[in-house]
């Protein structure tokens, strides 16, 4: 049978030796195979067998029919972020510390691929958050998000209040450090530190998390994906704020700017190894159950 995935894309932290071996191994399994490797041509590795293709960085999801991301959560995001919009799916092989999207270890990576290019894989269709933030003095700045939309204090030791409205209708005043704007996928990240609920993957929902709130009152609430989020800092804030998108700055949040956050049209595709369960990755990474007397029966 012909596999769908003829061009693999490695992406990875190269400063990391661990992540450097394993893109290595990985590279010469593929060439092994006669398929087509490509990485970023700026990464330097000395221990990448002959025969691989250098593109640049934005081109690698152009030239890839597979994106493999090697590392962590982290490395997983920034590949989200060459794939929006070019249907390209990715796999991650975990070579960092949580790793909630990057769920194939690096003893099983040859073997849980070679069964992704027979066929034998689930996909798993993640949504996404799109962003705009409107300045007076200037042209909008628009950005894609896995994970989250952060507004977080720029000034230290000094409260922000953000004014938010969902759908037109005024919800709250913020007092505290910022705001987490979430999808089901970024449930378990940022928002779930801010005491957050973990949403599965499957529904279509976004949360919104104050950052260490003023008042305790101040939850997290769970709204529908489809709702369109506006955030603006009070009129009476001194504070300034910075957004970033999945850890990638965007811009300065002022009084005079609004950041609007609803649905994406795109989406992205990750690949998981057949039999994939969210809720043992779920057991594993929060370490649920866990004691000495049985952790070796929850492994």
């Amino acid at each position: 049978m012909t596999s769908r995935f003829t061009r693999i894309g490695l992406i990875g932290r190269f400063e990391d030796a661990r992540v450097a071996d394993s893109m290595a191994s990985l590279a010469r399994h593929l060439l092994d195979r006669g398929l087509g490797i490509a990485m970023d041509e700026a990464g330097e590795s000395p221990c990448m067998p002959p025969g691989v293709q250098r593109v640049p960085l934005a081109r690698l999801a152009d030239e890839s029919d597979l994106i493999v991301a090697v590392g962590g959560d982290g490395t997983m995001l920034y590949a989200a972020q060459l794939a929006i919009g070019r249907s390209v799916p990715l796999l991650g092989i975990n070579r960092g510390r949580l790793g909630f999207l990057v769920d194939v270890s690096p003893a099983e990576m040859t073997s849980s691929l070679d069964a992704v290019l027979a066929g034998d894989y689930e996909e798993d269709r993640r949504t996404l958050l799109a962003a705009r933030l409107e300045r007076p003095d200037g042209e909008p700045i628009s950005c894609e998000a896995l994970n989250d939309v952060v507004i977080q204090k720029l000034d230290g030791g000094r409260m922000i209040e953000l004014e938010t409205w969902i759908g037109g209708a005024f919800v709250n005043t913020h007092g505290g450090d910022g705001l987490v704007i979430a999808t089901s996928t970024g449930s378990t990240a940022y928002a779930l530190s801010c005491g957050g609920p973990i949403i599965h993957p499957s529904l279509d929902a976004l949360v919104l998390a104050p950052i260490s709130p003023h008042t305790l009152s101040d939850r997290p609430i769970v709204i529908n994906r489809d709702s369109q989020v506006e955030v603006r800092v009070a009129s009476h804030s001194a504070a300034r704020a910075q957004v970033t998108f999945d850890g990638a700055v965007l811009g300065e949040l002022d009084r005079e700017s609004r950041l609007v956050v609803g649905k994406a049209a795109n989406v992205i595709t990750l690949i998981h190894p057949h039999g994939h369960d969210y809720f043992r990755i779920l057991r594993s990474k929060l370490h649920w159950g866990r004691s000495a007397r049985n952790a070796a029966s929850q492994d």
